[in-house]
């Protein structure tokens, strides 16, 4: 049965309306070739890291049902790819009116199925519609360039054309919003999209699927346009080497992000990754100090820490470096951690069990570092606490060389690091990580804040001044540098990944004068 479960901390919201607004049932398919949902003996179970309890199951898709998967896809793309694509822009419209209705809805069980606060919910939603949106009137700026040719009267230019096949991976972090990026996007192109799941947040992919299909069913189009599959990384694996999908777009960590380029690159496909973040803060001596602690701690408790663009290092000129800690500590000590669905709290639980492990024992190797613990971590406990997963955000002053500190965990531990001398020494630290996400820098100085942004500046693919790490916006190009897979999604022109280009010639004269002036008479 469903669990109708009433949050009892300041809040009353019934979790079983969320869910019949939703139409998602105890027993859910996850199988879906557009409107149609097929089912499976295998069964992932949905559990709330907020309470611990049983939310509903989802389907395991099968082999079979893999292949019935793509026959669907394949088909809808011979259709969808024809039609124009401001008509196919007005799909997404009313895909994006569809949210608006939905938002409350499904940012709520955003925030319960995964753990991040309600306000983060709704905001995650609140991307969705903003990138359909977007996709709108990028759909009537599809646009190629035209080209002087060396030969006379001929005329060269550029088009676009759609892949095909989107394979989709995502991540639990952020169930809903990084899909639609991709789909969004690829739609207009005019790809169909096989979408995974994280095995962490079915229901909210059920969901989405759900709206979706209806917006389809409505305009008589194939319902291959949007699919799905559910299960764990053999279910990825069935995409990732399928020679039918030529674009894999993944989201999740560095490890898995390797083996997706692997398989796909093995084949020749194309992959579009968004990995890891080890992302960096640095305050400078002309650093507004106000400014630096609301970006801080938003960036490292936000969903708990488990944003890819969380704040993870904080790099502080030794100046500055007391004033700071002072702030912190005092800032960590109005933190309100508890049932995310209670808008007083900031901090929700991590996703699972698993995760309360990674950061407990991230913790204990700091210690073993050397590292200073400034805030406390644990575990909480009790009624207030159910399930298991709430844990205190921690601060330990640490040395940048430490191991602990060269690597991403998910979870809110934010490293306090000190640099001497001039703004190089900070961004070299900075840099001297593996991973190349989402970086930023306080200060009011402007030379400071142009070299942080040059050559010479930051290495990462997200570079921000005078404000945190996290909270990017769906106009710029999303993704990173190294470790971080090289990827961009979303805004600017990220939309060229879901197609071909296409060079074209048109001779319109008699005759037939090769390039380089090469003369071949008969």
């Amino acid at each position: 049965m469903f669990v109708t479960y009433k949050t009892k901390v300041m809040v009353d919201i019934d979790i079983y309306n969320i869910l019949s607004e939703l139409k998602l049932q105890e027993h859910n398919l996850g199988t879906s070739t557009g409107k149609e949902w097929k089912d499976s003996d295998s069964r992932i179970v949905s559990v709330s890291p907020v309470n611990g309890e049983k939310i509903a199951t989802v389907s395991i898709t099968s082999d079979k049902q893999y292949e019935t998967v793509i026959a669907s896809a394949s088909k809808a793309f011979t259709k969808w790819r024809v039609i124009p694509a401001p008509q196919r822009g007005e799909v997404v419209r009313q895909f994006g009116e569809k949210l608006r209705l939905k938002k409350q809805a499904l940012g709520t069980l955003v925030s319960y199925e995964m753990g991040k606060s309600l306000q983060e919910g709704l905001g995650e939603v609140q991307e969705m519609i903003d990138i359909c949106d977007f996709a709108v009137g990028l759909s009537r700026q599809l646009h190629g360039l035209t080209m002087h040719s060396e030969r006379s009267k001929h005329r060269m230019y550029e088009q676009y054309h759609p892949l095909g096949i989107v394979g989709i991976i995502s991540a639990f972090n952020f169930p809903v919003a990084v899909w639609s990026w991709n789909t969004a996007l690829a739609w207009v192109c005019g790809d169909v999209c096989v979408w995974k799941p994280s095995e962490k947040a079915p229901l909210c992919g059920v969901a989405c699927q759900k709206i979706i299909a209806e917006v389809l069913e409505d305009n008589h189009l194939p319902e291959g346009i949007s699919c799905m599959i559910n299960g764990d990384a053999s279910v990825g694996e069935w995409l990732t080497k399928d020679t039918r999908v030529p674009l894999i777009s993944a989201t999740g960590s560095t490890r898995m992000g390797k083996i997706v380029a692997q398989t796909v690159g093995v084949r020749l496909g194309k992959s579009l990754l968004e990995l890891g973040g080890n992302n960096a803060l640095i305050i400078t001596p002309d650093a507004d100090i106000n400014m630096t602690v609301i970006g801080a701690v938003f960036g490292a408790v936000g969903t708990c820490g488990q944003r890819c663009t969380s704040t993870r290092r904080l790099i502080v000129h030794e100046s500055k470096y007391d004033q700071v800690k002072e702030a912190l500590q005092n800032a960590y000590q109005q933190l309100k951690i508890g049932n995310p669905l209670d808008e007083s709290n900031h901090v929700g639980p991590l996703i699972d069990h698993d995760a309360v492990k990674n950061y407990l024992n991230a913790i204990d190797k700091v210690v073993q570092e050397g590292g200073n613990i400034l805030v406390e971590g644990g575990v909480l406990e009790g009624d207030m606490y159910p399930g298991g997963c709430y844990v205190k955000p921690v601060i330990a002053e640490a040395s940048p060389n430490f191991e602990i500190v060269q690597h991403e965990t998910f979870a809110p531990i934010l490293y306090l690091l000190k640099y001497k001398g001039s703004l190089e020494n900070a961004i070299e630290i900075q840099n001297n990580v593996k991973q190349g996400l989402s970086s930023a820098i306080m200060t009011n100085n402007l030379r400071e804040a142009e070299l942080f942004l040059s050559a010479n500046g930051s290495d990462c693919g997200i570079a921000n001044v005078n404000i945190g790490t996290s909270g990017a916006e769906i106009g710029g190009a999303f993704g990173g540098e190294k470790d971080t897979g090289g990827g961009r999604e979303s805004g600017s022109d990220a939309w060229k990944v879901y197609m071909r280009r296409q060079t074209n010639t048109i001779n319109y004269g008699s005759d037939l004068p090769l390039a380089q002036g090469i003369r071949f008479d008969l």
